[in-house]
């Protein structure tokens, strides 16, 4: 990739970290979609070869984004979610809001793959607005009791901690979120249930829904500053959506890989399908679009790198790559034909992976406001 973000050092990260994806995720993700989830061996498998330890921040940042396309590179998104929330979403609330004694307690173990985290924000009735919040957390004797239910919790059945979002205040009167917080509650206090929801895509993402029965949560568990949760999910979901974006690209690329080599190699009427000149057109096309999102995808990650991302630019590069993931999938899909939609064809699954891509991390319907809000064009 010819770009001035990105050294010489950063290509041959880039082949280590493609090598230890092929050791490590190749060979068992097939296993992993059919269990549903990447088992204890499977973390702890990652965390041996270093891809759950890379930075949230600086220049370190610019190592992480390669690794998080890699991810998207497998070509299971399934895979590439679980690992991304646990190593980047979930954990970047502790990196940047949690105190000395909490990143002690937690980040070693999530980098070695020995404790896995999982966001619980999302509820039935509060998704992208998060007003209509019910799960509670009631202050008792050092600490809080918490009860309520949250759904699409990726990591749901394996996580060991969960950083949750929670009512600590009154309900706003008006459009923002107030009087809300981030917990950390451990997996297996008293109280925690857990089941799958069964999502017909992103099979290894060990999507569940959690209830919260009057769970206890020591105080020292508070992420951040009590009812403020706002201000923190603000900064935290522009960097959810940079690493969403940047392991779209990385699933749109390996969608072009596969679709390229088929429509050189599959002979119609004795040529291969890529003699047609309109499906040369749509496969360069789809190519000159993926070089213009890989490239801000890296442009953004730089500006994060350099504590400039904003709002703006995390919201294109989600929308975009992810639309661009689902374009590109589609083409995939058909040029395939019948071949494609077979039980464990890989078009299929790239395919039902995608759509869900829109709406993880911010629909397109939000990114698309947001962008418009945030329109800063000048005359």
């Amino acid at each position: 990739m010819n770009t001035p973000y990105l050294t010489a050092e950063h290509v041959e990260l880039r082949a280590r970290v493609r090598a230890a994806l092929a050791r490590v995720v190749l060979p068992n993700a097939e296993a992993w979609e059919a269990l549903g989830y990447i088992p204890a061996e499977g973390w702890r498998a990652l965390g041996r070869e270093g891809l759950l330890a890379f930075g949230h921040t600086g220049s370190a940042f610019l190592e992480s984004a390669i690794v998080l396309e890699e991810l998207g590179r497998t070509g299971y998104a399934g895979i590439r979610a679980a690992v991304g929330v646990h190593a980047y979403m979930a954990l970047s609330y502790l990196e940047m809001f949690g105190t000395a004694e909490q990143k002690d307690m937690y980040l070693p173990g999530a980098r070695r793959g020995e404790r896995i985290a999982a966001l619980a924000i999302t509820e039935a009735h509060a998704g992208s607005d998060l007003r209509h919040l019910q799960t509670r957390a009631e202050p008792v004797a050092d600490g809080y009791r918490v009860s309520g239910e949250k759904h699409y919790v990726s990591n749901g059945s394996q996580a060991d901690l969960f950083v949750t979002v929670v009512r600590t205040g009154e309900k706003p009167a008006g459009k923002g979120l107030t009087g809300a917080s981030l917990l950390l509650i451990d997996a297996g206090s008293p109280g925690v249930t857990r089941s799958p929801m069964g999502l017909t895509c992103y099979r290894s993402a060990d999507v569940c829904r959690l209830t919260l029965d009057g769970v206890f949560v020591p105080a020292n568990r508070l992420i951040g500053r009590r009812d403020k949760a706002l201000m923190h999910l603000m900064r935290a979901l522009d960097f959810e959506r940079l690493c969403a974006g940047l392991l779209a690209v990385g699933g749109v690329g390996h969608c072009l890989d596969l679709l390229d080599g088929f429509v050189r190699e599959h002979q119609v009427k004795d040529a291969p399908l890529a003699a047609n000149q309109a499906v040369r057109h749509r496969v360069s096309e789809l190519d000159g679009d993926f070089e213009l999102v890989r490239n801000y995808a890296y442009h953004a990650a730089w500006l994060h790198a350099r504590g400039e991302l904003d709002t703006r630019t995390a919201s294109i590069l989600k929308l975009k790559a992810t639309e661009l993931a689902v374009t590109a999938a589609q083409w995939c899909l058909q040029y395939h034909g019948a071949r494609g939609y077979l039980a464990g064809a890989a078009p299929a699954r790239i395919h039902r992976d995608a759509m869900v891509g829109t709406i993880a991390a911010g629909a397109s319907e939000l990114m698309r406001d947001m962008i418009f809000e945030t329109n800063g064009h000048q005359p």
